[in-house]
């Protein structure tokens, strides 16, 4: 099939390239030239495992290629996914700006029958606003607006498209679902089922999943915060509850709060459509609210080891990504982190597999130090942070961390040592929701 992605970002660029993988035509536009030429060479401008090699096979196939132009983009496909940015506004709600916007451009070039596809995340209505700008312009009978979310994570997004849990479709036309179940059916099994259903159900399933997965793991670092009063232990009780198939295991892990380009922005704007509904969701408001305090929580475990004051104190930091195998720092946990521990006077040597230069951009270069590996910033530190689960970090050679650190002391964020290996180690650890040893 003619397929054209307008947006090359993280969704737009591995929708388009693993529809390409099955065998379809795919043209991927974006505004920043820049980008587009990377793009075109090969060089796929974010961190995703797997997605670079995939991208490099379907460019030398001639199934994949990129522009800046709209018009060459859509002027044969049969189907137009909008990839495009729904940033946080201040009020909580998705901009649509992006979307509207090209939507408008958009209409004028619809000169045979396309379905449009929102893949982007974007508020419930939103469907029925691009269905209305287009029909200012273009007869109902040359398009269909469908609400196709995806359910992409970070890291694994490859594998994902390619081998997804559910497909969801958001349209009542007859038409666009014949085009869908044909675009969708090499990857469709008897485990992974094409639900249809109408727009608006559809937009609000995607932010519907990910204020869930939000709310376990707020509800998890709760657990976590009481185990640590009541002398319990966090990973006992997890395993206990994820044991129970109506709960499961999976975001039952406590940590420093969830970050990401997902869950703080879909939450919040799902929380932002209540309000404007005049429906008080006081649930999503205390998932809100507990990420924000692990987040802060975390630093002052630190600060308060260190008696209120970090002036002079060299803290090394551990993982920048808001998650491991990726790139992105959009709303990570270590910005916050970052910022508490600044404030309090400490000097920060941080180091991350992916995500520095990334990092290096939003800090002053001399509030914060970076390192070649993560040892290097080891050396003559009074303290570890750890903040990002990556395997480097957990496979680490404790050894050679005691040896480097100024006094042997660890803050894991992640839970990701054994307690009981570390207990004749001769570290002060403090983790989440467990024991602390001295």
């Amino acid at each position: 099939m003619r397929i054209s992605v307008i947006g090359s970002g993280y969704v737009g660029l591995v929708t388009g390239t693993c529809f390409a993988e099955t065998g379809n035509e795919v043209i991927c536009m974006d505004v920043d030239e820049q980008k587009v030429q990377k793009m075109k060479s090969g060089i796929v401008p974010i961190y995703e495992p797997g997605l670079e090699e995939l991208l490099q096979k379907n460019i030398e196939k001639k199934r994949l290629s990129f522009t800046t132009n709209l018009k060459d983009a859509v002027q044969h496909a049969e189907i137009v996914f909008l990839a495009l940015p729904t940033p946080q506004g201040g009020d909580g709600a998705a901009d649509l700006s992006f979307v509207l916007k090209v939507a408008s451009d958009l209409a004028p070039m619809i000169d045979h029958y396309m379905v449009i596809i929102n893949k982007s995340t974007v508020p419930v209505g939103t469907a029925g606003k691009v269905t209305n700008i287009l029909l200012e312009k273009v007869d109902a009978s040359m398009f269909d607006v469908v609400s196709n979310p995806e359910f992409l994570r970070e890291g694994k997004a490859v594998e994902d498209f390619l081998r997804p849990d559910r497909v969801v479709v958001g349209t009542r036309s007859k038409r666009a679902i014949q085009l869908l179940e044909q675009l969708y059916q090499p990857y469709l099994s008897d485990n992974c089922p094409l639900l249809i259903m109408d727009e608006k159900s559809a937009e609000l399933t995607k932010y519907a999943a990910n204020s869930f997965l939000a709310l376990k793991i707020s509800f998890m670092n709760e657990i976590a915060n009481l185990c640590e009063i009541l002398g319990s232990d966090v990973d006992q009780v997890r395993i206990g509850i994820g044991a129970d198939a109506r709960i499961g295991n999976m975001f039952l892990y406590p940590g420093v709060g969830y970050g990401g380009s997902c869950f703080p922005k879909d939450v919040e704007a799902l929380n932002n459509t209540s309000d404007s509904n005049h429906y008080d969701f006081k649930l999503l408001k205390a998932v809100i609210d507990v990420n924000e305090r692990q987040k802060t929580g975390f630093a002052q475990k630190i600060i308060q080891y260190f008696n209120g004051d970090l002036s002079g104190k060299k803290i090394a930091l551990w993982g920048l990504a808001f998650k491991p195998d990726t790139d992105d720092i959009r709303k990570a946990p270590a910005l916050d982190i970052m910022e508490v521990l600044l404030e309090n006077g400490a000097e920060i040597h941080a180091f991350d597999p992916e995500a520095m230069e990334n990092v290096k951009q939003l800090f002053v270069r001399d509030k914060i130090k970076f390192g070649k590996d993560p040892y290097e910033i080891l050396e003559g530190a009074d303290a570890l942070a750890i903040v990002t689960e990556w395997d480097v970090f957990r496979n680490a050679d404790l050894n050679k961390v005691k040896s480097l650190l100024n006094r042997p002391v660890i803050f894991d964020g992640r839970n990701i040592y054994d307690i009981e290996k570390l207990k004749k180690s001769g570290f002060y650890y403090n983790s989440i929701g467990r024991e602390t040893l001295n």
